[in-house]
């Protein structure tokens, strides 16, 4: 590894934390390119469960400079509680790096956020309630506060005389309360501003320096391909661009920086909140999807809903990121579970349709067309480590068959294979190819 990305080719929690983290014991840099707290990582490390949402998945590893990119827009009050967080465990965030470029989430923008949602009623996006669009709708109209401006207080100060009436007066004329007042915001940021100002650069700076001396460096994306702002279910989706393509402008890289791309992919499907999902399962096995794979969210602690794989947009994933290998996780849920089945294209109004469709309307009269598959056995609990260890001709059968099915109709390779949570029961055909 060079340069790598790591993206989400679903709607988001495809288990992009842990190979991650998985990854980064070979890298230099990780680097967050997009999103805010609404995202969450979950990485397993023994019997520790660590929930990551701004932090860069990398933090957890010693010697590794974790940077936050200025595409991504930060709540300083969520960042300093994970960093408080990571520091509990007995691990340093010294190697921790934030843009000077990064949009700040403020106390406005989360009132902004729960209003809205509140106001579209039973038409709401599913919203986290984080001040994740309002701030990215600010970023876009010029309107936003960013890191760079907390290390000025008179900078920050005309920033401040210029927004705060124009948020105040819009709160107000909805009927919205709790807006801190002025000068206490203003002090709060200054103090932000005290405490992360040593970790502040500019990163792109950073980075590209760190690529142009041959680091290793590692782009790690949030949310999914389906949660992106131009190519997922609008307007069931993310305020940010998490494809590979958000890299550049999230992280101040250019496109031939970026060398291998990794796409993840769940073994089955879920999505957190509204918006269309074509394979759900609102049956038995849906809910022992849930149950078995832990289907809740890291953010929200929503259930997740769950499905079949659809391969449809897997597809759509690897078109859209150029992904040049796949890390397939979660596949010992499906263990036990009879054949499971996978949709390779849509019935829409009896046409057979591969690409993915823009419009809900069409989306919403989509019927998968599955292919059923071989199932394979369970194994018994805490076995997971030493079939990773043995590598992929000791998985079941049904497992391997179900493997090479996703290679055929993606026509990219499966790089990765996790099944189970922690970092050891993983295997990386990488590393099995280097061996041979």
């Amino acid at each position: 590894m060079s340069t790598l990305a790591v993206v989400g080719t679903q709607w988001g929690d495809e288990g992009k934390g842990k190979i991650t983290d998985y990854l980064a014991e070979n890298a230099e840099y990780v680097v967050r390119y997009q999103g805010g707290a609404n995202a969450g990582h979950t990485v397993e490390i023994g019997k520790e469960v660590i929930a990551l949402h701004l932090l860069p998945s990398g933090i957890l590893r010693p010697n590794v400079i974790n940077v936050i990119g200025n595409g991504v827009v930060l709540d300083l009050e969520a960042l300093m509680k994970e960093v408080d967080m990571v520091r509990s465990t007995g691990r340093s965030v010294d190697g921790l790096r934030i843009s000077d470029r990064a949009n700040l989430v403020m106390r406005y923008h989360k009132l902004m956020d729960g209003m809205e949602e509140r106001l579209r009623g039973a038409k709401g996006v599913g919203t986290t309630g984080r001040g994740i669009g309002p701030c990215y709708s600010d970023k876009i109209a010029r309107n936003g506060i960013r890191m760079c401006d907390l290390l000025d207080r008179q900078a920050l100060e005309e920033r401040l005389d210029l927004l705060y009436p124009i948020k105040e007066k819009m709160l107000a004329s909805m009927g919205v309360e709790g807006l801190p007042g002025k000068h206490e915001l203003l002090d709060q940021l200054v103090e932000y501003g005290e405490i992360f100002g040593p970790y502040v650069c500019d990163t792109s700076v950073l980075i590209n320096d760190a690529i142009r001396s041959g680091k290793r460096v590692m782009f790690e994306g949030a949310q999914g391909t389906m949660l992106d702002i131009d190519h997922g279910t609008y307007p069931y989706v993310t305020s940010s661009s998490c494809v590979t393509g958000g890299i550049c402008t999230g992280a101040g890289v250019g496109p031939s920086s970026i060398q291998e791309i990794i796409g993840v992919v769940k073994a089955y499907t879920t999505r957190v909140g509204a918006g269309p999902f074509p394979t759900e399962l609102r049956d038995s096995i849906g809910e022992q999807l849930l149950v078995k794979g832990g289907e809740y969210g890291a953010t929200t602690g929503r259930a997740r809903r769950c499905g079949w794989l659809d391969l449809v947009i897997v597809n759509y994933a690897v078109r859209l990121n150029s992904i040049s290998s796949l890390a397939v996780t979660k596949l010992d849920v499906l263990n036990g579970m009879g054949p499971p089945k996978v949709a390779v294209a849509y019935d829409i109004d009896g046409e057979r349709v591969k690409d993915f469709p823009a419009s809900l309307n069409r989306l919403a009269r989509a019927r998968p067309i599955y292919e059923e598959l071989e199932g394979w056995e369970d194994w018994a609990e805490g076995q997971a480590g030493d079939i990773a260890s043995k590598g992929r001709g000791a998985l079941p059968k049904g497992m391997r068959k179900y493997l090479d099915f996703i290679s055929i109709q993606t026509g990219v390779p499966v790089s990765i294979i996790g099944i189970g949570r922690e970092r050891h029961e993983t295997i990386d055909l990488r590393s099995e190819a280097s061996r041979s």
